[in-house]
């Protein structure tokens, strides 16, 4: 069953976070991943969204998802994420259809 990372995200340090972005997709192809969305506009239809970014990504599995978590190539970038910005990350299942 595929699961979903969302993450929302309010970044204070662009520098230090485009460094993130930019080796954060190797590692997530190297899952199995696959980056859906990374959105600085979107469109809140009800609610309030009190984030400047939203990034969701597909993975093949959970098993697969959290392994790219706690790899080596993801903790050895992950501290200009934390660094440059404040946020929410979650996995979610997806259903079978």
């Amino acid at each position: 069953m595929h699961t979903y990372l969302i993450a929302q995200l309010n970044i204070h340090d662009r520098a230090t976070y485009a460094k993130y972005s930019v080796a954060v997709g190797d590692t997530i192809t190297r899952y199995g991943g696959k980056l859906l969305s990374a959105e600085e506009d979107a469109k809140v239809v009800e609610g309030e969204w009190n984030y400047m970014r939203t990034v969701l990504v597909e993975f093949p599995s959970e098993e697969r998802a959290k392994a790219w978590f706690r790899s080596a190539e993801y903790q050895g970038i992950v501290q200009d994420r934390l660094s440059a910005s404040q946020g929410n990350l979650v996995f979610i299942r997806g259903i079978d259809a």
